[in-house]
């Protein structure tokens, strides 16, 4: 499987690092870090990281959109946001980890879907698309192709479910537990919604 990682700077470092622990060891994983115009990406944390500019996705592959601080400016930033429409599109399967969400959101292809996203940002994601049928209280959210998570950690979570949905259960717990990594099963199990004030 092409696995697809929508990276700009100002992400948060382990909305990735969290997810593509899990990914890479799937069953012929091919991994591809991608941005709208390519070259070297710093994260919210310093990480830098080197990308490819791409015009498209090879079939049947993943694209994983990650959150944090850069996605406050990208939600208006019309390049991006038109060229995160066509990779979307492309896609067999999307995934969004925390405010990653609010980006897919933008290109209006989770209108009227399911979904969610970090709660300490949950009212700006809200209304960055409030045509979004936003879950306050969810750890992840499947929907079509979509898998929204809540924050951070919760994309390992989530990648998790992914993992047991398409591939299988067992598998997915081989994964976490070689990583031992408590895995959170219950995608409406959101142990933070309260902390934010959603309950």
């Amino acid at each position: 499987m092409n696995i697809y990682c929508v990276l700009f700077n100002g992400y948060e470092s382990l909305d990735l690092v969290g997810a593509v622990a899990f990914l890479h060891r799937l069953p012929n994983a091919s991994l591809h870090y991608i941005s709208t115009d390519g070259g070297e990406i710093k994260s919210s944390q310093g990480i830098i990281s080197s990308t490819q500019k791409l015009d498209s996705l090879l079939p049947n592959s993943l694209l994983l959109v990650v959150g944090g601080q850069g996605t406050r400016a990208l939600v208006n930033d019309t390049q991006f946001i038109d060229t995160l429409t066509k990779w979307v599109k492309q896609a067999a399967f999307c995934l969004c980890v925390c405010t990653g969400s609010a980006l897919v959101a933008k290109t209006g292809l989770l209108n009227h879907l399911p979904a969610t996203s970090n709660k300490r940002a949950f009212e700006w994601v809200k209304n960055v698309n409030p045509k979004v049928n936003w879950q306050a209280i969810a750890r992840w959210v499947k929907a079509d192709k979509f898998y929204t998570s809540s924050g951070v950690s919760a994309g390992m979570d989530m990648v998790l479910g992914f993992i047991a949905d398409q591939f299988n259960e067992t598998l997915a717990i081989q994964l976490a537990n070689q990583l031992e990594y408590r895995w959170q099963n219950d995608p409406q199990l959101d142990l933070f919604a309260e902390l934010y004030g959603y309950s």
